[in-house]
């Protein structure tokens, strides 16, 4: 014979409002700090469609009554913008696609075929990567005045053709994921290794390669100390610089120092929106999330 009682309804009842609560809640923190974090973007895009005036009066105005879309025009008319956005794009496509493209062939070298040594230099890799900057800093900048390719693009982006150790570690582990058998089934049909490289492994590195292409895009478009050792004439400057060299002359002009520094983040605000999909499933594939 079954006993019921009248309290499992009410304490199903009770653990569904709980439920709900403890999602309202967590909803509301999460919308708090994305605003938080996106109040000083808000204020950066608010400041460069206003007058000199109007940058500093309290309470805030974020949205101008009488917005001045001029104030882009007016930047690309005290300093040639349109430079710095062409070197800026020109120094991070070239450094991008040699960064993918070391990676994924130093990678499959590492992750796919077997030879003497390579445990060994794989771990010198990972090695190279606890040394900071500054430590190859002063040698790198030599060998390039020697060659004669400082006041050059050449080093901001060359040195990416020969691969970094981190771009190398992710691709490497991403492959190590897909079985063996795909090799040895193009093998069976003749293909080199050239060949299952690029027409097997590659297209199945997509999130791999999507993650790599979003780091390296940021790292190169981002880069500041590289063009301030290497680039000295005004018209080479890249965005980074550009900007700087734009706050010191017009330092004053906060409305117009907004507008400099929206030219300089679009892209990236761009490509976090087109690509955020690719980077969560390639942070999933090469570790990076929760690990």
């Amino acid at each position: 014979m079954s006993v019921t009682t009248g309290h499992g309804p009410t304490l199903l009842q009770s653990r569904k409002w709980r439920t709900r609560l403890g999602h309202l809640l967590l909803h509301f923190v999460m919308i708090l700090l994305g605003a938080t974090f996106l109040m000083p973007l808000a204020w950066v895009i608010s400041t460069s469609l206003k007058l000199p005036g109007q940058v500093f009066i309290t309470p805030i105005e974020w949205i101008p009554t009488e917005p001045k879309w001029s104030n882009y025009w007016e930047v690309f008319e005290r300093l040639p913008f349109h430079l710095f956005i062409r070197n800026s794009f020109y120094v991070t496509i070239m450094g991008t696609l040699g960064t993918v493209f070391s990676s994924l062939t130093v990678a499959f070298g590492l992750a796919r075929l077997r030879w003497p040594g390579r445990d060994l230099l794989f771990t010198v890799l990972l090695a190279t990567m606890m040394l900071p900057g500054v430590v190859t800093m002063i040698p790198i900048f030599i060998i390039f005045k020697e060659i004669g390719w400082v006041g050059t693009f050449f080093p901001l982006w060359v040195p990416s053709w020969f691969g970094i150790a981190f771009y190398i570690f992710l691709m490497r582990q991403y492959m190590m994921t897909l079985p063996r058998e795909l090799d040895e089934a193009a093998k069976m049909d003749g293909a080199s290794n050239l060949r299952i490289l690029w027409q097997v492994i590659a297209p199945l590195c997509g999130p791999a390669i999507a993650t790599v292409t979003i780091f390296a895009f940021l790292q190169h478009y981002n880069a500041f100390m590289e063009p301030l050792i290497y680039i000295s004439e005004n018209e080479m400057f890249t965005l980074p610089l550009g900007l700087l060299w734009f706050k010191g002359r017009f330092g004053n002009f906060w409305h117009l120092v907004m507008v400099a520094s929206m030219i300089t983040i679009t892209p990236v605000i761009f490509l976090f929106f087109v690509a955020q999909r690719y980077f969560v499933r390639g942070a999933q594939f090469t570790g990076l999330a929760g690990r």
